[in-house]
């Protein structure tokens, strides 16, 4: 986790400075986001939350969620993303969300994307959405390419 710091304390410092925080809704990169946020010393100033919500199942445990909110995405979607980023933002009443979608491998997804593929997404004062692909199914470094992705998107949404 140590190659994912640098990302991780330059979101950190810059949602600090802003007086900001984020939740996170991460897939495929198993909680590495939130781990590394909450990796940077004073995290509690600016970390919320978060969840690895793998399944449908998990998303029905938070108390807002409806099953129409993801009608006509498919996960690995930039658009699901999105989806993914504003609902964790309200549900935990942080500034920003970070929505993370995809498969790490080693095979692909059961929706016909490839394993290495990722999209990440913010939402806050802008929304920017982004897709990772690595070309590897390599679990492990598929899942911090994915963190890394996710945590570099917010440090520049935030800048």
């Amino acid at each position: 986790m140590r190659e994912l710091m640098p990302y991780a304390e330059k979101a950190g410092a810059l949602l600090k400075t802003r007086k900001q925080t984020v939740a996170v809704a991460e897939s495929s990169a198993g909680g590495l986001i939130a781990a590394a946020l909450l990796a940077v010393p004073g995290a509690s100033a600016y970390f919320v939350g978060g969840a690895v919500l793998y399944t449908r199942i998990s998303w029905r445990a938070l108390r807002q969620f409806r099953d129409e909110q993801f009608e006509g995405t498919t996960p690995a979607t930039e658009i699901n993303a999105q989806l993914r980023a504003r609902i964790i933002r309200v549900e935990f009443g942080a500034d920003w969300g970070i929505g993370e979608t995809g498969a790490a491998g080693p095979t692909g997804g059961r929706y016909g994307n490839p394993a290495g593929l990722a999209c990440i997404a913010i939402a806050g004062d802008v929304e920017r959405a982004a897709t990772v692909q690595t070309g590897s199914s390599d679990r492990f470094a598929n899942m911090h390419a994915f963190a890394a992705g996710a945590l570099q998107l917010l440090a520049q949404s935030l800048e």
